[in-house]
């Protein structure tokens, strides 16, 4: 199977270079230049357009920041659907507006191709790995054909339903990932301000009925300082308004949600669009005149456990 990328940010370099290192036939697109050249000089095909890469491929993967640049590199003269064929699969695994993908995967059905979405979770450490959780909503021959691709950029892949399905249960994980950051820099204003050891403060957290993997994984960048989660304050923003548009669209009120939309905008307004999202716990930190520092974390996460084949939950 023949496989393009077209996206090699944060998320998208680590899951292409899973491609890459486990010997996939990958053509790559990017803007950026130096990503492209850094994907061909370890083997990869490089194309000039989307159209071209399309057009080489039998699988189309696309990982963009926003549902506004998919949209562009889909329906654009030299996007992906002038590039389409009868039986390609076209797979978003962005995170985006499911009514976007289903909107546009009627566009990719009508080529007599087919569309699935296809996001991920898990953190920009795991995707390095292999090791990232991936959900996917769309036609089960297609999923059941791209599967050894998808086993091998995520360990644990789900098969979620309808096209559209595995996108509202990412934003859905978001959302709740998002709620989780936010409450811990609450609870670790109120740890500091109590004067305990913030060590141990996270060992009991991570053993305790109060543990997350938002603490786990966030909490270590946050003690250290750094902050570095390897994803962007406005990415953050994007995904929670998504999930709080969603139950806008399904007609339900919620109390939370609105609050942590609010919350993250005021975090990009102080610290900047590109800033760690984890530096939201910073606004309690300012507020209150105290960091969260303790020793022995690292300044950026790093995942240790080897690289697995990944299997069909």
């Amino acid at each position: 199977m023949k496989v393009g990328f077209i996206g090699l940010g944060n998320v998208g370099s680590k899951l292409a270079g899973s491609l890459l290192r486990n010997k996939f036939d990958l053509t790559v697109r990017d803007l950026d230049h130096n990503l492209t050249k850094n994907f061909n000089d370890l083997g990869a095909k490089v194309a000039n357009s989307a159209k071209e890469l399309t057009e080489q491929v039998d699988l189309i993967i696309t990982c963009l920041p926003s549902p506004k640049i998919c949209a562009e590199v889909m329906e654009g003269e030299s996007g992906i659907l002038n590039g389409l064929s009868e039986n390609k699969i076209w797979l978003e695994m962005s995170t985006t507006d499911d009514s976007e993908v289903k909107r546009i995967g009627k566009k990719v059905i009508e080529k007599k191709a087919i569309p699935l979405d296809g996001p991920v979770s898990g953190g920009c450490h795991r995707a390095a790995t292999g090791n990232i959780a991936i959900f996917v909503g769309g036609e089960r021959t297609a999923f059941e054909k791209i599967l050894p691709a998808l086993t091998t950029m995520g360990r644990k892949v789900l098969h979620t339903g309808e096209l559209g399905s595995a996108s509202i249960l990412k934003v859905i994980t978001n959302y709740l990932a998002s709620v989780h950051l936010v409450a811990l820099g609450e609870a670790w204003t109120v740890a500091k301000k109590s004067n305990l050891d913030l060590s141990k403060v996270y060992k009991g957290i991570a053993v305790s009925s109060g543990n997350s993997f938002v603490h786990e994984t966030e909490s270590q960048v946050i003690l250290n300082g750094s902050y570095n989660i390897n994803f962007t304050m406005d990415l953050v923003l994007k995904d929670t308004s998504l999930f709080d548009q969603l139950a806008k669209k399904l007609k339900t009120p919620l109390e939370i949600s609105p609050k942590v939309v609010e919350i993250f905008k005021d975090g990009k307004e102080k610290y900047g669009s590109r800033a760690w999202s984890s530096m939201i716990v910073k606004r309690m930190e300012d507020l209150n005149k105290i960091n969260f520092r303790a020793e022995g974390f690292p300044d950026e996460l790093i995942d240790n456990e080897d690289e697995q084949k990944g299997y069909e939950l």
